[in-house]
């Protein structure tokens, strides 16, 4: 009999990590050694008090802060041991954001705003718009391909910022807080697109936010404080129900 197949490696492994911020007498520990696990597929909430260490966590995982101390993989990729160069190429690839403010550049139109990442990325523009154009239409903004975001509504711009992080198929989205900018009807368009579109097999999605109303979307919600993960708790995505504690 073949032995049992070891289970898959989970897509986020973070183990141990901590991130001081100033030194002496003056140094401020965010992160005080979490452990976390995220596989393939999942969409994970993280939750908390302002302060906690969310935004710390997240930026971590993407590769844009390093930690004080731990181990920090993605993808199988240490990012703790690669050069400043290699973690740029490394978000270039696989990491999509969206965030709280939208962050869309004012002088662009909508599918310019889109298309950032592919030409960042090499592309050329008679590539990089229509491929922006076709994920704008596909999330309902195919009439306002040549709109400045002055006049897009909110909810409008998130999708602009959607399609922004999304253009160019990265294995992870990080999400800050994206929908506490919006009123509840565009929050909850919001989370279904992010949902619809890029939750996949071969990706992860992390959200960080305050909004309970988004709680349903998440297959897992972990509860930081004071710099710790202090529990999960698994869902049915879709589902509102009493959630089991996996700590």
């Amino acid at each position: 009999m073949p032995p049992p197949a070891s289970p898959p490696s989970p897509a986020v492994h973070v183990r141990g990590v901590t991130r001081d911020f100033g030194s002496g007498d003056a140094v401020a520990r965010a992160l005080r050694g979490v452990d976390l696990d995220v596989p393939h597929g999942e969409l994970l909430m993280l939750v908390g008090p302002s302060g906690c260490g969310k935004t710390t966590l997240v930026s971590i995982i993407a590769g844009t802060l390093q930690p004080t101390g731990g181990d920090v993989q993605v993808f199988g990729k240490d990012l703790v041991a690669m050069s400043p160069a290699a973690r740029v190429r490394f978000r270039r690839v696989n990491v999509g954001f969206i965030f709280q403010s939208f962050n869309l550049l004012p002088a662009l139109t909508a599918v310019e705003n889109a298309a950032v990442p592919l030409i960042i990325a090499g592309w050329s523009r008679a590539r990089a718009l229509p491929a922006a154009a076709a994920l704008l239409d596909r999330l309902g903004l195919g009439s306002r391909l040549t709109n400045l975001p002055s006049e897009l509504s909110g909810g409008q711009q998130q999708r602009v910022a959607i399609a922004r992080a999304l253009v160019h198929e990265p294995r992870l989205l990080i999400c800050d807080e994206p929908t506490s900018a919006l009123d509840a009807e565009n929050g909850r368009i919001t989370m279904e697109l992010i949902s619809g579109l890029a939750v996949r097999p071969d990706r992860v999605v992390i959200v960080v936010t305050h909004d309970q109303r988004v709680y349903p979307y998440a297959d897992r919600i972990a509860t930081m404080e004071d710099g710790q993960i202090v529990s999960i708790e698994a869902r049915r995505r879709g589902e509102i129900g009493a959630p089991s504690h996996d700590t």
